[in-house]
């Protein structure tokens, strides 16, 4: 849908008492616009107000209360597919009466349109619109700030039970690529907004944006998740509150489910959740919708998740197929191949540092002066993740900052997971430490998972290095 909003009409009717587009802004009339956008194999929007006026603050343009039957027959004429009725104006009339009244309107003239309450949440339209309209606003606007998206996301998110297939719990439209917020935070808006089953309309000119705004917008994975057939908002099944994390589940048409790891809070966290409670049985295979990297697990569904990120997996029952494990004996781990990683600044670089953001460009892999022909260079916030297939042992590695930040920066946090466990710390950790040996027991774990976050002081440098790691498997 191509939507037109407020400033579209002359300030005053014609002598009939219909609508007259602006002669200046759409010289050839509204049909004329909606045919070009039909012609383009798109639908066409447009907007007014279940008022006297819109809501435009200038003494805003004919609204829609006691015109209905005409402006409905109007914009049924012109090729519209899709109505914002909007709420300014509306001098005290029940908004029950008046959106219904619209409504009836719009069946009337026999045109398929979509009908979009934008009551703004005043009435709790989810507890009476579902015969109404298709879509209803649950909140005020939204705006290009961090507060207010997640204000807004934390009165729609517990709506879930409300929504359906044809009618929607609606946030209001995406504020992705407007420049006000950064581009973690606009991936966590898109995710948030897919899972919660939201209509995902750009509030954004695609003209001005950036390539990584387009990027976010193109995630047909992420956007199959939103489009979904079976049509259920995901439910929130656990949170520690506006500053902590969110775990968000959305059941797929197909048998799948969507998982959103939502961290809200100032520094990174590791989110986890499992198959039994998302109400799945293993194996099952994870794929992260933004990384595109696939893993199975038995049971764990677990991240590393940045400060304000949202990691979104796509689960799926059964195994992947064959894959392979570590060897028998003691190894190098970085001879193994990982399932998946994911890494702050370039690619996970393997037996050198991480050197800049290309690939392939670290150096020698050294802490504190010591150099070490095997390992991992990584730059927090980092994931690695192998197959394991509950056949290995203990793993030894030695962890630090790499020399190549210079003296006095960097600080980090190496962990390791088996499985969900997490069974080896190193605390923080500077370019002023020697490296530290970690041990960790893997027994009877299918996953190992190497997390490398920032040491408590934002993410500065913190290029860190998984240094000789050996594993030991049967």
């Amino acid at each position: 849908y191509v939507n037109i909003d407020d400033c579209w009409a002359e300030k005053t009717r014609d002598s009939a008492g219909k609508l007259v587009p602006n002669k200046t802004r759409f010289p050839n009339g509204i049909k004329a616009v909606a045919d070009y956008v039909h012609s383009k194999g798109l639908k066409f929007g447009i907007y007014t107000s279940a008022g006297t006026k819109t809501c435009n603050k200038d003494n805003g343009f004919p609204g829609g209360l006691n015109h209905e039957e005409s402006d409905a027959q109007q914009f049924a004429s012109w090729g519209v597919d899709y109505l914002k009725y909007d709420n300014c104006n509306n001098q005290g009339v029940d908004a029950k009466q008046r959106y219904r009244k619209m409504r009836d309107a719009l069946k009337k003239t026999g045109r398929p349109i979509v009908f979009s309450l934008c009551e703004w949440g005043q009435n709790k339209p989810w507890e009476w619109a579902s015969d109404t309209g298709h879509l209803w606003r649950t909140t005020g606007d939204i705006n290009d700030t961090w507060p207010r998206t997640m204000d807004i996301y934390e009165k729609n998110v517990v709506l879930d039970s409300y929504a359906g297939p044809g009618h929607w719990n609606d946030p209001d439209m995406l504020e992705v690529g407007n420049g006000k917020m950064s581009a973690t935070q606009y991936r966590s808006h898109f995710s948030l907004w897919a899972i919660m089953a939201a209509p995902l309309l750009i509030g954004s000119d695609l003209r001005k944006v950036s390539a990584d705004t387009f990027t976010i917008l193109e995630n047909k994975d992420v956007i199959a998740v939103d489009q979904d057939k079976l049509g259920k908002q995901g439910k929130r099944i656990r949170t520690t509150g506006k500053t902590g994390v969110d775990v968000i589940v959305k059941p797929l048409a197909n048998g799948d489910k969507a998982v959103a790891l939502f961290n809200k809070s100032g520094s990174t966290q590791t989110i986890s959740t499992s198959l039994s409670e998302i109400g799945m049985s293993g194996p099952a295979v994870l794929k992260d919708l933004w990384t595109k990297s696939t893993r199975t697990t038995s049971g764990a569904i677990s991240a590393s998740v940045p400060s304000l990120a949202t990691v979104i997996y796509r689960v799926s029952k059964g195994d992947s197929g064959p894959r392979p494990t570590p060897p028998a004996g003691v190894s190098d781990l970085s001879a193994f191949e990982a399932t998946s990683s994911t890494n702050g600044w370039g690619p996970v670089e393997i037996d050198k540092s991480v050197g800049n953001q290309a690939a392939g460009d670290g150096k020698t892999l050294t802490i504190n002066g010591v150099t070490h022909a095997r390992g991992f260079g990584a730059h927090a916030a980092s994931t690695i993740e192998f197959y394991l297939g509950r056949k290995c042992s203990s793993l030894t590695v030695d962890v630090g900052v790499d020399d190549e930040v210079g003296a006095g920066k960097g600080s980090v946090v190496f962990q390791v997971f088996a499985d969900a466990a997490l069974v080896a710390d190193s605390g923080a950790l500077t370019a002023d430490n020697a490296a530290k040996k970690l041990t960790a027991s893997l027994t009877g774990a299918e996953n190992l998972r190497l997390v490398l976050t920032d040491g408590g002081d934002n993410i500065n440098s913190d290029h860190g290095d998984w240094a000789t790691p050996r594993i030991t498997c049967s």
